[in-house]
């Protein structure tokens, strides 16, 4: 499997579940958002969190190429495992089209030396 190493740094945030739903700011490449019972969480660029959010900031995200399949079985398992097995910590986020993985910007190094360990293909991003 090849992965991608996007430019720039992200936050991890969380805003209480009945917060109005943010827009993203204009450009703001990566921003995604979840709301569940307990909760609203945010990726996005560090330095364009939402107002009054707690930020958890720092992430870098290798995004797997794809599309792929629905029908495809573990292919987030066989990144996450080989991270988890260098003892790195992971944040998945997932489109309909893409599969982010995002570890803490200083765990990027370790994570591409992981990955590449477990047979994966790791480039920079051509943006």
């Amino acid at each position: 499997m090849t992965l991608v190493v996007e430019s720039g740094t992200l936050s991890v945030c969380r805003l209480d579940p009945g917060a109005p739903w943010p827009s993203p700011p204009p450009g703001a490449g990566i921003y995604s958002l979840t709301r569940t019972t307990d909760e609203l969480s945010i990726v996005c660029v560090q330095g364009v969190e939402p107002a009054g959010s707690r930020i958890e900031p720092d992430w870098r995200a290798l995004r797997i190429v794809g599309p792929l399949a629905f029908e495809l079985v573990g292919v987030v398992a066989s990144v996450a495992v080989p991270l988890a097995d260098s003892g790195i910590g992971v944040f998945i986020v997932s489109t309909y089209d893409t599969d982010l993985i995002l570890v803490k910007g200083t765990d990027l190094d370790l994570a591409i030396r992981s990955l590449e360990s477990a047979g994966h293909r790791v480039v920079a991003s051509s943006s």
